[in-house]
């Protein structure tokens, strides 16, 4: 390898990619390209980055192997970044990037196998397979790393942390993280480990009880789901109590029943708001009244391991075996699209597909929100047809709503 190619490999290394374009720009040697890519992922031209990539794999000859695959972790890297499935990492069959791996293990790369694996765990994370992701994290040592491929692997650890709420594990890995991306020098990873730190540290969730509301951090929520609380868990939609989970979450007639029912506790609430709530009946009939009495009927079957509902003289009442306090816990902001929202509140380019992927939704149930969501000023899209994104800026003042959801554990 000439002089030029270690020089540019040796500045990306430390965050410079402009140093590395100086050395490498004019030359389109399969080298060059690679590292080219990689200096235009670095500065943020992902498009660019992963054009050149692919030319950089397509011209290798088929000997070099290892120089291949790491064109493969590198690009899936970027569909990572991007948030792309049909040309990208999120749909992208897992073979690939195993074999890849397996290419890098077999020429003695393991600080870039070990990459591919962490790449593959953060796919995991971002769409929800949390159980996956830790069994395969579990099987990674960080130890052999260079301090920029630890603090990557920190945050990995603290994102599965945040979202099991395990606030005391996230802080450890993020302090962990601070110290290697320091170690690194690198600014833009040392902002991003600073990024998920200040996730810790913003409202998360809304706790609402005797009608009034406050905001509450990730560690509150943690507290709250360890405490004795009776809670009706509106991002769950299941009912909570020391240790005792009863879900709704295919039930919704009856968690709205027993949201209302919280929310008004220790009081009781009227017929007539919970057939507005329950049933968006304005004029109720009798039909309607009878519905209500079956559906309360069976609110009261299935939350009878925790609780009771006692009929009154204009309605009914929420009455816990044992709890004393009862609260509902809620995400930060609830309107129709809100899982949509709390994707792209991350602040990256989704494509529809990929969001489909990661909610587990139809791609045109999904497209529909979208537009009805940009409709109202709320998302917006650059692009057209396969290669249009949406995005929008995450709220100020509130971590991503996509932390609450995933982290609460169904016991």
């Amino acid at each position: 390898m000439d002089s030029l190619i270690t020089a540019a490999a040796r500045a990306l290394a430390t965050g410079d990619p402009l140093g590395a374009l100086n050395r490498v720009a004019l030359r389109d040697d399969p080298p060059a390209l690679a590292l080219r890519g990689l200096a235009m992922a670095q500065l943020g031209d992902l498009p660019k980055a992963r054009s050149l990539l692919q030319r950089a794999a397509r011209t290798f000859s088929p000997k070099e192997t290892l120089a291949r695959a790491r064109c493969i972790v590198a690009e899936a890297e970027i569909a990572l970044a991007t948030r792309d499935v049909i040309a990208g990492h999120l749909g992208w069959p897992a073979k690939a990037l195993d074999t890849a791996r397996a290419v890098l293990e077999q020429h003695g790369d393991r600080i870039n196998a070990a990459h591919a694996r962490q790449l593959e765990i953060r796919r995991l994370l971002l769409i929800g397979h949390l159980d996956e992701a830790e069994r395969a994290l579990a099987q990674l040592d960080p130890a052999p790393l260079p301090p920029a491929w630890r603090a990557a692997h920190e945050l990995t650890v603290a994102g599965i942390a945040i979202r099991r709420l395990r606030i005391k594990a996230a802080h450890a890995a993020l302090t962990r993280a601070e110290r290697a991306a320091r170690e690194a020098r690198i600014p833009a990873l040392m902002a991003e480990v600073e990024s998920v730190s200040h996730t810790l540290h913003s409202p998360a969730a809304r706790l609402i009880t005797h009608g009034k509301e406050h905001s509450l951090l990730l560690a509150e929520v943690e507290a709250l789901l360890t405490s004795k609380t009776f809670i009706v868990d509106a991002c769950r939609y299941a009912v909570r109590h020391a240790g005792t989970t009863i879900p709704l979450n295919t039930r919704p007639v009856l968690f709205t029943l027993a949201r209302a029912l919280a929310e008004a506790w220790p009081g009781d609430v009227s017929r007539s708001d919970l057939l507005v709530r329950a049933f968006r009946a304005k004029h109720a009939d009798d039909s309607h009244r009878a519905r209500l009495r079956v559906e309360i009927g069976r609110l009261r079957k299935a939350l009878r391991p925790l609780a009771d509902i006692a009929a009154t003289k204009d309605g009914f009442a929420l009455i816990p075996h044992v709890a004393r306090k009862v609260a509902v816990l809620a995400t930060p902001v609830e309107e129709e699209h809100a899982s949509v929202l709390a994707f792209l509140a991350d602040g990256e380019s989704w494509s529809s597909s990929a969001l489909a992927l990661a909610l587990g939704a139809s791609q045109r149930t999904v497209q529909r929100a979208l537009d009805e969501l940009a409709t109202a000023g709320k998302v917006q899209s650059f692009g057209r047809a396969r290669a249009r994104r949406w995005m929008t800026p995450p709220m100020a003042g509130f971590t991503t709503t996509l932390l609450l959801p995933a982290a609460l554990p169904d016991n």
